[in-house]
């Protein structure tokens, strides 16, 4: 994995780097990316989480601390428990989103697979998600991962991007499509 870049984006992915060799070494680049995968989801579904991870007000220790806590409750790996500890005790935590994202496109790439960006209005059951990842295959001719997001304004339907393509099924979508070209024809 190349450190790319300065700012935040090359320091996410050095760090990205260091846990991603530490977890290939240990034999837990799975476990490493659930851990990983399950802080994200963490992060993405609560605000006060966000405010700890970017509070410059907030110093290492107590946003170390509530970090610890909150991966020993999620029952996260050592691991990832020291990995994230450093990173509070280095004040990185901002680049944390980042770090974990970088993780796994390497985790990705290595295997060959490509991710799919998929949003849903509800969340997806697992047979559901098999055919996805299925169609997906077919279509890029390639393994696919896919990282799930829930967005109830979509309404209905799925907003699907690999790569940079994207397909939007979403009926939120579909009645903005509907009303500008009623206003077109008024």
């Amino acid at each position: 994995m190349a450190a790319g870049g300065i700012g935040s984006g090359g320091l996410a992915t050095r760090y990205a780097a260091a846990l991603f060799n530490l977890a290939d070494e240990k034999k837990a680049l799975d476990a490493v990316a659930d851990d990983l995968k399950s802080i994200r989801t963490m992060i993405a579904s609560s605000d006060d989480l966000r405010r700890v991870l970017r509070s410059p007000v907030i110093g290492r220790t107590e946003q170390g601390r509530a970090m610890a806590a909150i991966l020993d409750a999620a029952g996260t790996g050592d691991l990832v428990r020291r990995f994230v500890g450093l990173v509070a005790e280095k004040r990185r935590l901002f680049a944390l989103p980042r770090m974990i994202d970088a993780y796994l496109a390497e985790l990705a790439r290595r295997r060959g697979e490509t991710t799919a960006e998929v949003v849903s209005a509800t969340p997806l059951d697992e047979e559901s998600q098999k055919r996805l990842v299925e169609a997906l295959r077919r279509v890029a001719g390639q393994r696919v991962s896919i990282d799930l997001k829930v967005d109830p304004d979509l309404i209905a339907g799925l907003v699907v991007k690999v790569g940079s393509r994207m397909v939007d099924s979403s009926l939120r979508t579909k009645l903005n499509r509907m009303q500008i070209a009623m206003k077109g024809n008024g």
